[in-house]
């Protein structure tokens, strides 16, 4: 997630992450982030320090106070390039903190090491939860080292999924995160896509891994 009113730096953020494989969600308020984050947290926060209603450096301030957030790496951006700034920045909770105006590839390069620190299965190319292995270099899953066979939307599903074992996703939040936010489409569309991954995992005989939680939504079991 990029938290930033500045338009074109949210364009220029989001050119260059996508480029790098990443999914990226753009917020301009920090009233509104704030709301966005209690209900999915991503693995990892841009955030400016000057953004409207609530600053970065007091939406930095709640999220640690958040057992849900207070591990979730962030970046700050700030035009304040001053010592006593980047100390109360960091001292804030920020883990990384890039004065404007920066390198794109610098920037980039920051988000992929903080990543691999704070959370180093989301840039493995091997995800295994159970018995089910989905490789994203080849773009194939695997469950007791037979391969399903899934069509594009089922796979991006499953490894989202795969990324959050055990959490339970509402209809609302698989499309903002499978389909993408600017994608409009009803979300019983969710539940044909989970019936068909269903299908395919379990091949008709295995035990069922995909729990459907009534009124809540759908998850992975971790085992």
């Amino acid at each position: 997630m990029v938290v930033e009113d500045e338009e074109p730096l949210c364009e220029l953020l989001r050119y260059n992450l996508e480029a790098e494989g990443y999914q990226v969600e753009i917020v301009m308020r920090g009233d509104e982030a704030d709301l966005r984050l209690k209900e999915s947290v991503p693995d990892l926060l841009v955030l400016d320090w000057m953004v409207p209603a609530v600053s970065g450096i007091e939406l930095c301030r709640r999220l640690r106070m958040r057992p849900q957030t207070e591990r979730l790496p962030v970046i700050m951006l700030t035009a304040r390039g001053e010592e006593s700034d980047r100390v109360r920045g960091l001292s804030t909770g920020a883990d990384d903190y890039l004065v404007k105006p920066f390198s794109t590839p610098e920037f980039v390069a920051r988000v992929r090491a903080l990543l691999r620190r704070a959370k180093p299965e989301a840039l493995s190319s091997v995800l295994k939860v159970g018995e089910i292995v989905l490789d994203r270099d080849s773009h194939r899953v695997y469950r007791r080292k037979t391969e399903i066979r899934l069509g594009p939307t089922e796979f991006r599903l499953l490894e989202f999924m795969m990324r959050h074992p055990g959490r339970v996703f509402s209809r609302g939040q698989l499309l903002d995160n499978v389909w993408g936010e600017t994608i409009y489409i009803d979300e019983r569309t969710v539940d044909v896509h989970v019936g068909r991954l269903r299908k395919a995992v379990n091949n008709g005989q295995m035990p069922d891994v995909i729990r459907t939680i009534r009124g809540a939504g759908y998850a992975i079991n971790e085992a």
